[in-house]
């Protein structure tokens, strides 16, 4: 780059940071749904059918995101509407949490909405969804999650059973880097977040979530959310 070419760098310099790699995960949305019963706040969960990726597991309302839909904020709509057939004209969103970048490659963009939909009228999709249910906002505010951690490793080459073959993913050697590169290095210990309900064992992203919007909400007022 010559010192004429510098002014022309600064102008293409975003006025906001992105996320580099973005194009890489695999790109997703939540929906933390809140539900006034009782005059307190409650969160729609959901059971994911036994079918489908992830079966059998607690998490909320959501999916990939799909250029179709326009924006991140439409695919927590139609993928509430697809799962639990809460129509988008009866949720207002209120706004966002963090986004959540998983080591298994995904990064999860996370709504919070309200809806006064009926929990009595929810028809989930029997093909993504076992069993919808509601818990209180307290539960999350009240209780802190167990933590545990579990170690994360790059592996430049893994061996394939099928081809009784090894497949090289980066060949470090070929490439002159350091030895350490050879075989699988890091070990980064990832933490875990883990709520244990009457309806389940919420983990994962899905208890990191709720770990977040309880962080929120002590930081405002020590009393629970009401509706």
């Amino acid at each position: 780059m010559k010192e004429a070419d510098l002014a022309g760098l600064i102008q293409t310099l975003p006025a906001e940071p992105g996320i580099q790699g973005r194009d890489e995960y695999f790109n997703s949305v939540v929906l933390v749904l809140l539900v006034p019963v009782d005059g307190e706040f409650h969160v729609v969960f959901e059971k994911r059918a036994p079918t489908i990726r992830q079966g059998g597991e607690i998490s909320l309302p959501g999916g990939e995101f799909d250029e179709a839909d326009g924006s991140l904020e439409n695919t927590a709509l139609r993928e509430t509407d697809e799962e639990i057939g809460i129509p988008r004209n009866q949720i207002e969103i209120v706004g966002r949490l963090d986004t959540v970048f998983a080591p298994m490659g995904a990064m999860v963009n996370v709504f919070v909405g309200i809806t006064h939909f009926d929990p009595a009228a929810i028809r989930p999709n029997p093909n993504e969804v076992e069993r919808v249910f509601l818990l209180p906002v307290s539960h999350f505010e009240r209780n802190n999650p167990e933590i545990f951690k579990v170690s994360t490793e790059v592996h430049p080459s893994y061996f394939d059973e099928s081809s009784n073959e090894e497949i090289i993913l980066l060949p470090a050697r070929e490439l002159g880097l350091p030895e350490k590169y050879w075989k699988p290095w890091g070990g980064f210990k990832h933490k875990i977040f883990v709520y244990r309900t009457s309806e389940g064992t919420i983990w994962g992203i899905t208890a990191r979530i709720m770990t977040d919007l309880a962080k929120h909400l002590k930081s405002i007022s020590p009393g629970t959310l009401k509706g």
